[in-house]
């Protein structure tokens, strides 16, 4: 299943609202001016100002919310390691799978022999998950549970068999800042390729509604050197090139 990503909404005039909370810090105006003047050079030089001294706190005033889907759930257990956020993702314990979708990594895809494993075992797990749910149901009926319970705690103990590669959905809102701290991780060649995908088509979502704040986002060699050390892909030129 192919990766969709959809930016659902985001803190209006997001550049604006960093440069109004950077003034306030830097300038003896009150509340009532803070917005005045703040046009599109203004705002520029505002955002520049606080990239240049590393005074991140302003960008986490606006906050994003993406929603992706055809993404495993080998990637989400990643994804959720970036904890200044909050997540919504699609219930294995109250949404029967009839058919799981999953995603297959290239290198698999392109062997067809490693291509035929693999599928075997989506397939296995499917119908293990199919009987497992037909005889938790009956037993869990038996035991004088109703019908909506009995299939509920069915498929919640029977979802155990389901691999990584499950395909699910999963809706998440990050700030400015954790958001830039997300894509110094995960845009970077060493990070997973299912996860950097997510992470370059995230980054072009929100390049197009806060472009000035985005413009010097990506990996962290994008704004100065490599912190892989020995294991750098030893690409910096390359990927400097290919994000801005």
């Amino acid at each position: 299943m192919s990766l969709k990503v959809k930016l659902l909404e985001y803190t209006p005039n997001p550049e604006k609202v960093i440069a109004s909370a950077a003034k306030l810090c830097y300038s003896p105006v009150g509340i009532d001016e803070i917005q005045e003047g703040l046009d599109e050079e203004r705002v520029n030089k505002f955002l520049n100002t606080l990239m240049s001294y590393g005074h991140e706190s302003p960008i986490e005033h606006v906050s994003f919310t993406f929603a992706a889907e055809g993404v495993s759930r080998s990637l989400t257990h990643q994804l959720v390691r970036h904890r200044i956020a909050s997540y919504s993702q699609q219930s294995q314990r109250y949404v029967k799978l009839d058919q799981f979708q999953y995603v297959m990594p290239p290198a698999i895809y392109e062997d067809e022999k490693a291509k035929k494993l693999f599928i075997k075992a989506m397939n296995d797990s499917q119908e293990s998950y199919n009987i497992l749910v037909n005889m938790l149901n009956k037993k869990y009926l038996n035991e004088g549970m109703t019908k909506n319970s009995a299939e509920k705690k069915a498929i919640e103990d029977a979802r155990y068999v389901f691999p990584n590669a499950c395909e699910t959905k999963i809706v998440y809102t990050m700030n400015a800042r954790s958001l830039m701290n997300f894509f110094r991780h995960r845009c970077c060649s060493r990070a997973q390729w299912e996860i950097r995908q997510l992470a370059d088509e995230m980054l072009k979502e929100v390049r197009k509604v806060a472009p000035i704040l985005f413009k010097y986002t990506g990996p962290s060699c994008v704004n100065g050197d490599c912190p892989e050390g020995r294991m750098s892909c030893g690409k910096i030129n390359e990927m400097k090139e290919k994000y801005r």
